[in-house]
């Protein structure tokens, strides 16, 4: 029985290892069972931090680890506005909330943590412009640069002009998006005429 319990707690540490974090319903398809999974968290080689979710107490803080915690919970949502511009290293903004972009009729998911701001998308804008990003061996949905950038100026009540400017700016000059992509992007997003004039400024040599 000892022996049993150590191959447990074994494939539970090397699931973490590789998977942080790892949803209890991953760690019992590895064949660690929730009595173990209670006893690692009690001898402190595990900490819970979430519903249901666990990582090793010395795992490196990675920023976007919240992302991937979000979708094992929401596999169907898209990050967003804030979040996908912070991902893509074009804001320094650190949200304080994971915003993720759900369907006009979806279910809101119910994410007690980290904490979500749900943002709703109606088509063609939601389904438009996402990737997938492997982030700790979760697939993380995430939008496109440009169609992150476009977002940003559609979206003036959920994030200010200057923010959106600062990230257009970051895109262009780290050439992340070229802006044939970016200008397209706002085109198929209904963002053209907001971003038209900030574009041309960013882009204009003479």
């Amino acid at each position: 029985m000892p022996a049993a319990r150590t191959t447990q707690r074994e494939k539970l540490l090397a699931h973490l290892k590789a998977h942080s974090p790892a949803r209890a319903r991953d760690l019992r398809g590895v064949g660690v069972s929730a009595t173990t999974i209670a006893r690692v968290v009690a001898d402190g080689q595990v900490i819970r931090v979430g519903r249901g979710l666990y990582q090793l107490p010395d795992t490196e803080p990675d920023t976007h680890a919240a992302l991937a915690e979000v979708a094992k919970r929401a596999p169907r949502a898209v990050i967003c506005l804030v979040s996908a511009l912070s991902f893509h290293g074009l804001t320094d903004q650190i949200p304080r909330k994971v915003w993720i972009a759900i369907g006009a009729k979806d279910w809101a998911p119910r994410i007690d943590n980290p904490p979500v701001r749900v943002v709703r998308f109606s088509e063609p804008y939601h389904s438009s412009g996402i990737e997938t990003h492997d982030i700790g061996g979760t697939p993380v949905r995430i939008y496109s640069i440009p169609k992150s950038l476009a977002d940003a100026f559609r979206n003036r009540k959920l994030l200010d002009r200057s923010v959106a400017i600062e990230c257009l700016r970051a895109a262009l000059e780290s050439r992340r998006a070229t802006p044939g992509e970016i200008a397209q992007a706002a085109r198929q997003n209904g963002a053209w005429k907001q971003m038209k004039p900030y574009l041309e400024a960013l882009t204009s040599h003479g």
